[in-house]
């Protein structure tokens, strides 16, 4: 039975031609999608039913069974009203429109509806995306006179109930699906080729494993690599892959000749002597900045493609929960707020913050311009407490630095500066044994916890799960202060 190419493959295929023919002949091997891959198609779902009431008189069509889907498409085509899911397989391709708009005597305006409100960080990919469909249409008959991109405004603002009209912007692409489709047929003739081998094409590992988004078989490909390959190289870029296409994988093994940024060349000594790197005097001077007391603190944050609450944009970091550890020379107090019910939580928050936190002492945070871009947003929205939330960030220090700097690095940290390669490498702690393991798990839990219908018996688990890992955070982050003072302690 042939094989047929629709427009998902496609799009993996210009990615890899590997993950192109396992999705095809070999799917059961594409792990199934994680949390927050499933919440990402979900934002997706939500943003396109929306998108669906700017068409009043459009018709939806099943996209149940496919050999419906494609009758009812071509049946409804007379009907010359907005159809939704409308699909057409010709010559062995198949693609299925967001949303098909009659114009004129009888031609029709495609449009494709994205949640992401990004245009610029995935453009190729949405050019590339509408191209596809309009060739696929233009073979099978469809007159298309222009083609639409229409994704979330950033700049919308919920009043009220969503407004569709200003929660979309919609730009023409007509000009550059057309450009891009000169090279189209060429590449689905290739990939057309690739999907009826009986052999799976072997491709090497690099850039485009990450690029446009994370493959799902990365786990797979990358699993001969060393802990420390070239690819956790501080920095990442050409010189990863240079070294990957010399036959150099594991960073002890790049040659001393062999010609590094200072970041990375500390790396490749920390890697040969399996040794940590240590520059006390810099250490010192960063912990001179520290003034206390020390009020350790953490967000977490979600965001939805849709707002939930009023004067918040889509996509925007809403803080429900934050942990708040203070030292005052003695044992350290620990302070913590979750929210609770379907409310927005983001006054009451900022209410508890502001008890919680003197006029005086450092607040510390980790990779500090997430907290103090959430602070930020809070000072738009309760201009009251702008002169507070003004003196708390001039008040932040951001514990990355260093480790960012390169002040400390230990080879367990793959090249990373982040918390959780750090906390682990510098103190032996990490977040294993806590249900609750990272941001997005945070922000997802919460997002159970509040719209869900959850048993009693399991909410109350899940708030404590993310009690536990909000607090880790800034527990970690005593650790880490305690660990650079004796690390800069003379001998």
């Amino acid at each position: 039975m042939e094989k047929n190419l629709s427009k998902s493959k496609y799009l993996n295929g210009l990615q890899c031609p590997k993950l192109l023919w396992i999705a095809v002949n070999k799917k059961e091997l594409i792990p199934p999608a994680d949390k927050c891959t499933q919440f990402t198609f979900d934002q997706g779902y939500l943003v396109g039913e929306l998108a669906k009431k700017l068409f009043p008189k459009g018709i939806n069509i099943s996209t149940e069974d496919f050999t419906e889907n494609l009758k009812q498409s071509k049946e409804l085509l007379k009907k010359r009203k907005p159809l939704f899911e409308v699909a057409f397989s010709i010559n062995r391709i198949y693609s299925r429109a967001d949303v098909l708009n009659p114009v004129g005597k009888d031609e029709w305006d495609l449009i494709e509806v994205k949640s992401s409100s990004d245009f610029e960080g995935h453009k190729k990919e949405y050019i590339q995306d509408i191209s596809f469909q309009k060739y696929c249409y233009e073979r099978a008959g469809i007159k298309i006179r222009k083609c639409f991109l229409m994704h979330i405004n950033k700049e919308y603002v919920k009043k009220g109930e969503i407004e569709p009209k200003k929660l979309f912007v919609k730009k023409e692409l007509t000009q550059e699906a057309n450009e891009e489709m000169k090279s189209t047929q060429e590449r689905i003739d290739e990939m057309l080729e690739v999907i009826s081998s009986k052999k799976r094409p072997e491709v090497k590992i690099g850039k485009r494993c990450n690029n446009p988004h994370l493959c799902p078989l990365i786990e797979e490909c990358w699993k001969f690599l060393p802990v420390n390959s070239v690819f956790n190289l501080y920095g990442k870029g050409k010189t990863c892959e240079d070294l990957f296409e010399k036959g150099v994988i594991a960073i002890k093994d790049i040659p001393e000749d062999y010609v590094l940024n200072d970041k990375q060349g500390i790396q490749r000594k920390c890697e040969k002597t399996g040794k940590p790197y240590v520059q006390k005097e810099q250490i010192k001077q960063f912990l001179k900045t520290l003034h206390y007391p020390l009020y350790f603190l953490d967000f977490e944050t979600f965001g939805t493609a849709v707002p939930l609450y009023d004067g918040i944009k889509p996509w925007q970091n809403v803080p429900f929960q934050f942990s708040l550890h203070v030292v005052k020379k003695k044992k350290p107090e620990h302070f913590h707020f979750l929210a609770s019910g379907k409310s927005d939580p983001r006054k009451e928050l900022l209410a508890e913050l502001k008890k919680m936190i003197g006029s005086k002492g450092s607040i510390i945070a980790y990779n500090a311009s997430f907290e103090k871009g959430v602070l930020e947003e809070l000072a738009k929205s309760y201009p009251g407490s702008k002169k507070w939330i003004k003196n708390a960030l001039s008040r932040i220090v951001d514990l990355i630095i260093p480790f960012r700097n390169f002040y400390y690095h230990h080879p367990k940290q793959q090249g990373s500066a982040s918390l959780k390669k750090v906390l682990p490498a510098l103190v032996r702690k990490d977040y294993a044994d806590l249900e609750v393991s990272g941001g997005m798990d945070a922000s997802l839990a919460f997002l159970d916890l509040t719209f869900e219908k959850i048993p009693e018996k399991d909410r109350e688990r899940l708030r404590k799960d993310l009690e536990e890992y909000c607090e880790r955070d800034t527990e970690g982050m005593i650790w880490i202060v305690e660990k650079l003072i004796e690390l800069s302690k003379d001998d």
